[in-house]
């Protein structure tokens, strides 16, 4: 159980509550139900239910208000019921349930896999393969490739999203939440709201959008880097452009010689360490998926442009005492440094 914890006092609910309504509907669940929480992640809370001889794992939104449509339970499972047919990286979702009497909010329940997530360091099980960066690198890129060829169609997603639009609304959206949002002004934000607004590449080709797509969404086999056993965090997945999951995976890395605004909120081991360069990222997906990526700096400012207003969703939750994680208090540094890294893109 190493990759949870006790759950947290402040996020606990009614377990005799839950384990009552999950009796019956899934297999093993007449046992007796210990719960614990998935650590990590700074949004969305998970956690394991474990019933000895089955394990499933919950998901619900976090703690207090959030913004409208975000953190949205019933898309996640509508994607994950039925995108593991397809892709074999989605975990199958078994049951949603919209009645906050059970737990305090909606919620679904999804299969349990078993890996290796990497957040700020190489995994002990990895220490002793010098080439375990490289190859998680390019599993990554090529579970992308591989997840926008998806006919969404064909698996009943057709009616996700409404694809013609997109990056417009994205833009106009995300913007909308930084005023929502916002402890206080910040100039670069409307500055970059403008370029973007004014520099929209035209899309040729949609497809499914993860649109959370990093490192730290992806679990590997404990045994081989190059080799993904699951991907999480679909509650945005929508129909759109897929460069903006590749511009999502550039905003999160890191390189070596990064300033150190860039290395303050990648989601990734820091150093020279043989990752992948971005460069190198974009390239390997442009030869895996065969779409043309010569306007990724747009993609990638529009990246992290998303991320300053996500972390200010989170952090704001922490100034109101909507949440009490002491992780989040340094957030409010985060926002100037990461809306400095989209100009600084943006610049070239």
């Amino acid at each position: 159980m190493d990759d949870t914890i006790e759950v947290r006092p402040d996020e606990r609910f009614d377990e005799k509550r839950l384990a009552d309504y999950l009796r019956g509907k899934l297999p093993g669940t007449e046992n007796q139900l210990h719960v614990r929480q998935f650590g990590g992640g700074a949004a969305n809370l998970t956690y394991l239910l474990d019933y000895g001889t089955h394990q499933y794992v919950l998901r619900r939104p976090p703690l207090g208000p959030v913004a409208k449509k975000a953190h949205d339970m019933a898309r996640e499972y509508k994607v994950l019921s039925v995108l593991h047919q397809a892709f074999p990286y989605a975990p199958r979702a078994f049951l949603f349930c919209d009645d906050p009497e059970v737990i305090g909010a909606n919620f679904f329940v999804m299969e349990r896999r078993h890996g290796v997530v990497v957040r700020r360091s190489i995994p002990p099980q990895f220490a002793n393969m010098p080439d375990a960066p490289r190859r998680m690198s390019e599993a990554l890129v090529d579970a992308l490739a591989a997840f926008h060829a998806v006919d969404y169609e064909a698996i009943g997603l057709g009616d996700l999203g409404r694809p013609q639009g997109f990056i417009s609304r994205q833009i106009e959206g995300w913007y909308q939440r930084w005023h929502a949002a916002k402890t206080e002004d910040l100039p670069v934000m409307d500055e970059l709201y403008r370029w973007l607004r004014d520099h929209q590449p035209e899309t040729t080709a949609f497809s499914l959008v993860h649109n959370d797509y990093k490192l730290d969404n992806v679990m590997f086999a404990a045994d081989d880097p190059g080799r993904i056993v699951a991907i999480f965090d679909w509650d945005m997945c929508t129909l759109g452009d897929p460069l903006s999951d590749l511009g999502a995976l550039l905003t999160y890395w890191t390189e070596p010689t990064d300033a150190p605004h860039f290395q303050a909120f990648a989601m990734m081991p820091l150093g020279d360490l043989g990752f992948l360069t971005r460069a190198e990222l974009v390239e390997r997906y442009a030869l895996k998926s065969g779409r043309s990526v010569h306007d990724i700096n747009f993609y990638h400012a529009l990246g992290l442009f998303r991320v300053v207003v996500i972390i200010a969703q989170i952090y704001i939750r922490y100034v109101r005492g909507q949440t009490q994680d002491r992780r989040f208090a340094a957030f409010g540094q985060l926002i100037p440094l990461i809306a400095q890294a989209a100009l600084d893109v943006i610049g070239g």
